[in-house]
């Protein structure tokens, strides 16, 4: 799936598979604007037995996509997908001599590589990017719907649902993010395939530690597939090697940031697909200029650039706050980093992130309203940058949740046992 965060983990599971298991042939099915991306972005080598090939991404030639919707790149690439992926694995067959695939290893939002490994006689083993509660919502998205008519109906949005994920109940509107259950989208309807296919699967691997999960949301994931594989967060690399030199980042970030003071900057991104409307970015803008905090903006006392190194930004000590969609690899990436988050969940899984980093965790805050404003963003700000006992708080629980997570990644933790399941079952 080459939209937002989803190519980043699947690539990196791949690629680890592959140097794990050298005498065996992977291919990298991907749209060609995506491998590009990636190939651009990574700088690494894919191990010799790992090939990357360009599927078609669906969009008619000549059409011209609008700007800000990205759901109707998404349906076009749906559409097409069955058979632009059929033809890349048959080119994949051709080109490694004519060997068998023996497995097919997909996003979870491709649920027709369900049907596929069927009527190939393979296993299917999906990957599931976005965060356990994520998939706990789809697997019970009947009942969700069914209390979203009953909102309609006369009861209030901000009714939680007789459901507890993470411990936690949710809010309707905290889980519903337009895609609603008359929508005749080819996305929304994949994603409320999710919940039959997967069961289906002969292992659903998630991106995700199980450490970190509550024994309700484990215990319930686990009695709904055949088997359930938590392989750790697979954008992070834990523990944190140490930052490149500043002077060979060619960005420029780094050298500007050593300039600034310890926790004293805003890093602000809203990663590849998320829209913030206009009049937002203008209230964001003029917080900034009202607080006189120094901020990295990726997009006047702060430095604007068209993308950043994320990972050595947020593990650099002048970065304070991270100011955020809420994409779950970019919550991750901020964990790691020890840096408190500002939310504004825009799409997807975005609010139950946002409710999990400040109801949960306690190791950020949303907007208030959920939009930006200049007085809600400059409260904000106030809150995660000031030295008193909230900010204190935040970077205390978000240092322990690091502890945490580098120990969930350690030899010893459930990820390294489980991708060994993995690597057998493939």
């Amino acid at each position: 799936f080459p939209f937002g965060c989803h190519p980043w983990p699947l690539l990196n599971l791949t690629s680890r598979l592959a140097s794990a298991a050298p005498d065996v042939s992977f291919s990298f099915l991907n749209t060609a604007k995506s491998n590009q991306k990636l190939s651009a972005t990574s700088g690494a080598h894919l191990p010799h037995n790992l090939k990357s090939y360009d599927v078609a991404d669906g969009v008619p030639e000549g059409h011209v996509l609008t700007p800000g919707n990205p759901l109707k790149e998404a349906d076009l690439f749906l559409e097409a997908a069955p058979e632009s992926f059929q033809k890349g694995m048959d080119m994949a067959v051709a080109e490694t001599g004519q060997r068998k695939i023996t497995c097919i290893l997909s996003d979870a939002f491709l649920v027709f590589g369900c049907d596929m490994a069927a009527d190939m006689h393979v296993k299917w083993v999906p990957l599931y990017v976005p965060a356990p509660y994520d998939l706990s919502a789809h697997i019970y998205s009947a009942l969700i719907h069914e209390t979203y008519a009953k909102a309609c109906g006369g009861a209030k949005l901000e009714e939680t649902i007789g459901l507890v994920i993470y411990g936690e109940n949710l809010k309707i509107l905290e889980i519903l993010q337009g895609n609603h259950s008359n929508s005749s989208s080819i996305f929304a309807r994949t994603l409320r395939r999710i919940s039959e296919v997967l069961p289906r699967a002969n292992a659903v691997v998630m991106n995700s530690f199980q450490e970190l999960n509550s024994t309700i949301l484990t215990e319930d994931l686990k009695s709904k597939f055949q088997d359930i594989l938590y392989v750790g967060v697979l954008t992070l690399i834990v523990p944190t090697p140490p930052l490149p030199p500043s002077h060979s980042d060619a960005t420029g970030c780094l050298p500007w940031l050593d300039e600034q003071k310890p926790t004293s900057v805003a890093y602000i991104s809203f990663g590849t697909v998320a829209v913030v409307p206009p009049h937002e970015f203008a209230a964001l803008a003029q917080a900034l200029e009202a607080s006189c905090v120094p901020f990295l903006w990726t997009r006047k006392q702060g430095k604007i650039v068209p993308w950043a190194p994320q990972a050595h930004v947020l593990s650099h000590k002048a970065v304070g706050v991270y100011v955020t969609h809420c994409g779950y690899n970019s919550v991750f990436e901020s964990i790691v980093g020890e840096v408190p988050m500002i939310c504004r969940p825009i799409l997807g899984d975005n609010k139950m992130n946002g409710r999990m980093v400040e109801d949960v965790w306690g190791i950020g805050v949303r907007v208030e309203g959920g939009v930006f404003t200049k007085k809600g963003m400059v409260k904000s700000l106030e809150l995660v940058l000031g030295h008193d006992q909230h900010g204190r708080r935040m970077r205390e629980k978000i240092r322990g949740l690091k502890e945490l997570v580098v120990k969930a990644a350690g030899p010893d933790g459930i990820a390294s046992k489980d991708f060994k399941t993995l690597f057998e079952l493939i």
